[in-house]
């Protein structure tokens, strides 16, 4: 089955790749800034042509064509394309992400960048890797000490000045610095590595974290809702640490 993902996932980058040489037409998704892609939708029909050929009987739930259900314990979740409005104007922080659930549990997570061509994944029980090399999250035990990531949702009302307050609030705790790479998938992946210590956001679908929430714990790190509640795959607002300032974090996120 990792190897099923894999293959998809660097088949979809080389279809990723095509378009971003071209100038491509964009859609918005009943949002002004919720942006699809022709790249969006080949590297999915890409995707779910190569899991159904391998495994017909699985379940599939994909940005952008939605579920497709199937009396099985397996479900295959799928964002083509995550970072659309950065590839669309051409700004490099985008991947595919592809991930195996089986009863709502994680089982296989796989991210892949294919401009960097560095290749996230994880078996869970087996550790997480970038390009076969084994990925741990960072030791640093203190918010001070930290580079944070954040995401914004495409409403620009009440979620945005609530991420914009608690922004502010890292900064009092007088954190390294914040970046905002516009991927959530990578943003986890990230954090996996050890690039960040942490990232938050509101309201992200299952096909955001579905992959990389995976990859995350399996280097070590930790992921659950702002709360602080246990990780679940439809809790929408994410935090994730490489554990030693989780409770820092959401101590933040929630005065």
């Amino acid at each position: 089955m990792d190897r099923t993902a894999i293959r998809a996932a660097k088949e979809a980058g080389k279809i990723i790749l095509h378009y971003y040489s071209k100038n491509v037409n964009a859609m918005s998704k009943g949002n002004t800034y919720d942006l699809v892609t022709e790249a969006d939708l080949a590297a999915e029909n890409k995707i779910v042509s190569i899991i159904k050929q391998k495994f017909p009987d699985h379940s599939l739930l994909t940005e952008e064509s939605g579920e497709e259900i199937h009396k099985s314990d397996y479900c295959w979740i799928i964002d083509p394309l995550d970072g659309t409005n950065n590839f669309y104007h051409k700004f490099p922080m985008f991947c595919v992400s592809i991930a195996l659930y089986k009863k709502g549990k994680p089982l296989i997570g796989v991210v892949f960048d294919p401009l960097k061509r560095e290749l996230f994944y994880a078996e869970k029980g087996e550790g997480s890797f970038l390009n076969n090399k084994r990925i741990n999250v960072s030791n640093v035990n203190s918010l001070s000490k930290s580079l944070l990531a954040l995401g914004f949702y495409y409403e620009r009302g009440l979620l945005m000045r609530k991420t914009l307050g608690q922004m502010e609030k890292f900064f009092c705790e007088n954190v390294h610095g914040m970046r905002r790479t516009g991927s959530a998938a990578l943003d986890l992946c990230y954090t996996a590595c050890g690039r960040f210590d942490g990232y938050w956001e509101l309201k992200l679908n299952p096909w955001d974290y579905a992959a990389g929430s995976l990859i995350l714990t399996e280097a070590g790190g930790r992921i659950t809702d702002v709360q602080g509640k246990r990780y679940s795959l439809m809790m929408g607002n994410v935090a994730a640490s490489n554990r030693k300032i989780h409770k820092q974090m959401i101590k933040i996120l929630n005065e």
